[in-house]
């Protein structure tokens, strides 16, 4: 009962500061559960008093300002439903692009005592120099640095996370929980969007993001996935001087890539950049299934070489090789314009309930698909695109997968990086060669299983990797196997059967992939002609 009482009175703190932005807690158009219409009503003579002084301001950043007022843990709410559009609506989702990740610093006494106590001894055991913040977000903030090693000053940067940033987080997220689980009891209709769902995804992130030595391994990893030639790299780690609560990296002396100006004068070929970018992200997410979830221009860097650096590795994003597997044939589908086989994939893996007809789904994709065909990448609106898909995640039930729209808000982000770099840059090239490779090696998997005569013995093969077509991975396996050795074979309708069983004994609730698949397929549809169906 305490608990709810504190909870509820942070909620209501939070309301009011809300409240005096004159900002709407639902999106226009959204039925308001109860709760919400009780916190409208109370803070109305607020939002009456606040009013004049939002006059001259610009409305579509009165949600910013109110979350930056809140504090961190609010700003990183923010920086997470902004991915959610399906949640808070349209409208909502562009307000919050304008949320700056900007705090003030802590004071050097307290960086210099963070210091001490990760890494151990005085900080001048660690740095020659140490100078003041360069930059403070809502978790850490940076420092630059100077190390000595073998006689060689080498410039460093060091991130630091905040004093007391762990405490404030867990505060903030039990009312969050308080406040999704409260939304689920009150307003059926929130439920599939999965709240509280939301709010664990939100609290897995930030816990990521608070133990600095994964941001670290991160960085380390895809520097190891990377491939000559690309014209993208990460800092390099120091890994002496990282810690749970320190991170200590190369300095990046580049110009920002939202400067075109700057990096036109000094002789970088900016449309080249923006190319560089786009399909970097791409061979990230396509190749390794595994990519920085948080490109904007604030997080990337040229270098005098003229290789994009990116920085901030706290939110990442992976991919599977099943999932990666099923995107391959639903993008096939968008791309061939075959669009009753890009609805049974969903069916058959289980991520629109089995009461909807096939034949419907189709023509939902196909009012998706036909329109992009034939369009240059300019004439096409991601926003508009992904608005279109979200709609249709309700019409068709479909469960999300929170963590899985981190690569559709990615492709946004990278995106819009992209084209300021080169407002006609053209999408289907830049994507082109990495999506038909990614498609085509998926899809030679995907194209030996339902192709006539699959043989039990490469189901048998696939089964650990594949969605389990039986109750387990390890029934399949071994029934498959049995089969093989006796040299039975499944046909079509035999494969079918057994994917319909695993669709209602336990399906993948999730649309996310599905919204991720179709924005990729605007980025692949350029090579449509040279994939065959």
């Amino acid at each position: 009962m305490a608990g709810a009482l504190l909870n509820t009175m942070r909620l209501a703190k939070a309301g009011v500061v809300l409240a005096s932005h004159s900002v709407r807690f639902v999106p226009k158009g959204t039925p308001e559960p109860l709760p919400f219409k009780l916190a409208r009503w109370a803070t109305l003579p607020i939002r009456v008093v606040a009013a004049p002084f939002q006059i001259g301001k610009p409305r579509e950043q009165r949600l910013s300002r109110a979350l930056a007022a809140l504090g961190p843990s609010y700003i990183k709410l923010g920086q997470f439903l902004a991915t959610r559009g399906d949640i808070i609506g349209p409208e909502l989702q562009g307000d919050l692009k304008h949320l700056q990740d900007r705090m003030p610093a802590f004071s050097m006494a307290e960086a210099r005592r963070a210091i001490e106590s990760s890494l151990g001894g005085r900080l001048e055991d660690h740095f020659v120099e140490f100078g003041p913040p360069v930059a403070a977000a809502s978790i850490a903030q940076v420092h630059k640095a100077v190390v000595l090693e073998n006689g060689e000053r080498r410039t460093v940067a060091v991130k630091i996370l905040r004093p007391g940033i762990e405490k404030r987080f867990k505060r903030d997220l039990d009312s969050y929980f308080f406040a999704a689980r409260t939304i689920e009891r009150w307003h059926k209709p929130s439920r599939r969007l999965r709240p509280v769902a939301v709010v664990e995804n939100l609290e897995r992130t930030t816990e990521l993001e608070m133990d600095l030595r994964l941001e670290a391994a991160a960085m380390s990893e895809m520097a190891e996935n990377l491939q000559p030639g690309e014209g993208f790299r990460v800092p390099a780690v120091d890994w002496r001087r990282t810690a749970k609560r320190v991170l200590t990296t190369e300095w990046i002396d580049g110009i920002p890539i939202g400067e075109k100006a700057a990096l036109a004068a000094a002789g970088h070929d900016v449309h080249a950049l923006g190319m560089t970018v786009i399909r970097s992200f791409l061979m990230h997410a396509m190749r390794d299934g595994f990519f920085h979830a948080d490109m904007h221009q604030g997080n990337l860097f040229v270098d005098k070489a003229g290789t994009v650096v990116a920085v901030d590795f706290g939110i990442m994003g992976r991919l599977g090789p099943r999932e990666q597997r099923f995107l391959a044939a639903i993008l096939h589908g968008l791309i061939t314009r075959d669009y009753r086989r890009a609805a049974e994939v969903h069916f058959w893996a289980g991520y629109v309930p089995p009461h909807h007809p096939v034949e419907v789904f189709a023509q939902a994709l196909r009012a998706i698909g036909e329109p992009i065909h034939g369009k240059t990448a300019s004439e096409i609106s991601m926003a508009d695109l992904l608005g279109q898909l979200f709609a249709y995640t309700d019409v068709f039930d479909m469960q999300t997968r929170p963590e899985l729209i981190l690569l559709q808000k990615s492709m946004v982000i990278v995106e819009g990086v992209a084209r300021s770099l080169n407002p006609s840059l053209n999408m289907w090239v830049a994507a082109g060669p990495i999506a038909k490779d990614w498609v085509e090696s998926n899809l030679s998997v995907m194209g030996r299983l339902k192709d006539a005569g699959d043989s039990a013995a490469i189901l048998a093969k696939l089964a650990a990797d594949l969605p389990v077509f039986l109750t387990s991975a390890e029934r399949a396996v071994t029934a498959l196997g049995v089969m093989a050795e006796g040299g039975v074979r499944l046909d079509d309708e035999t494969i079918e059967r057994l994917a319909q069983k695993q669709s209602r004994h336990g399906r993948w609730r999730t649309a996310a992939l599905w919204v991720a698949a179709i924005a990729l397929a605007v980025l692949a549809l350029g090579q449509a002609g040279t994939i065959s169906p």
